[in-house]
């Protein structure tokens, strides 16, 4: 009788240390997500039932965990009209181990949120000056350049050195490159195809803006480094004696504009919409009007079903055939008419 009471204490010592157990169970078992939006909940669910440690072992700065233990249904609820689950704590408070990668690095916002940054080694940097990018817009040194490619564009990278040109004129491309214009004009350093592979099938026949037979694409970029200026593709097959877009038959998504100054027509893509047009952005084209844009002028040739191209950049009424703006890195690129050079 004696024995009861102390093992009514071993049981009770028992559950207690039970109780305890399940709570740091239940509080370990949370849920880990991917980011903590701006507004301090957590979203973008990555696993539920995780611990804090494994959730945040990564090391990936904006990963975050949630201790409640909610059903799915909580989870939907809080995502969809909640913005995010409420008690979010991030994995970083600090910037103390964060690797952010290659032309990044750490760093505290207004906020106090460690947050990563564009900053690009340019030591190795050795011309100081104006340099043309992939995207056909001039950058006032590589280091901006560099900073673009980390913010947007991943494949930005420096053509040739100064500013982007209207001519190939005193542009010297690296390697083995080659200075070629596209079709507004803009030069670009591209690599040649110096060889093609001997075409068998008539499908792969195509119809250049010079009306000529290409066998391939290939060929009609070897054409194009030759002549260094684009060509383009009027349409697929074999040049056809046309007498107007009536007798050119396009394929989906294109349409058929005529060219009176050589009398052919060629199928071209029309925009719906443009980017906003910007200060040096300006170009006269081959009806001497001024379009704010080449896009605008691309628009406009599709509404008149005709072939316009442009003269210069700038207005009809300027002196000057060659207006270049230097483009500071956070400005919108736009790579659209980058495949003017090869495609038309």
């Amino acid at each position: 009788m004696r024995q009861f009471p102390q093992l009514r204490q071993g049981v009770l010592a028992l559950l207690i240390w039970f109780a305890h157990l399940m709570e740091e169970q239940k509080v370990q078992a949370g849920n880990c997500w991917l980011q903590q939006g701006k507004n301090g909940r957590c979203q973008v669910l990555y696993m539920s039932g995780m611990s804090r440690e494994d959730c945040c072992k990564s090391g990936r700065l904006g990963t975050a965990w949630t201790e409640e233990d909610v059903p799915n249904n909580t989870l939907f609820r809080w995502l969809i009209f909640n913005g995010g689950a409420p008690n979010c704590i991030p994995c970083k408070e600090t910037c103390d181990n964060v690797d952010c990668g290659s032309g990044k690095r750490c760093k505290m916002n207004k906020r106090n949120k460690p947050r990563c940054v564009c900053a690009p080694d340019c030591s190795n940097v050795t011309f100081k000056g104006p340099v043309c990018g992939s995207d056909g817009k001039t950058y006032r040194n590589e280091c901006a350049l560099l900073r673009a490619k980390c913010k947007r564009h991943p494949d930005l990278s420096a053509q040739y050195q100064g500013k982007c040109k209207k001519s190939c004129y005193d542009v010297r491309c690296p390697g083995s490159s080659t200075c070629v214009l596209d079709q507004t004009n803009n030069a670009y350093c591209v690599t040649c195809n110096r060889f093609c592979t001997e075409v068998t099938s008539p499908e792969q026949y195509l119809c250049g803006n010079d009306g000529k037979v290409y066998a391939s694409a290939c060929h009609l970029r070897r054409a194009t480094c030759i002549m260094g200026r684009s060509i383009g593709v009027a349409y697929e097959g074999k040049c056809i004696d046309a007498r107007s877009c009536k007798d050119i038959n396009c394929r989906e998504g294109r349409k058929c504009l005529w060219d009176k100054r050589t009398g052919r027509g060629r199928c071209a893509v029309c925009e719906d919409t443009c980017p906003e047009s910007r200060p040096g952005d300006s170009v006269c084209a081959s009806d001497n009007t001024t379009y704010p844009s080449d896009c605008a002028m691309r628009q406009a040739a599709c509404a008149l079903g005709l072939v316009l191209e442009v003269k210069h950049s700038g207005s009809c009424n300027s002196l000057s055939e060659e207006t270049d703006e230097e483009e500071d890195d956070e400005d919108y690129t736009d790579y659209s008419h980058v495949s003017l050079l090869l495609t038309g």
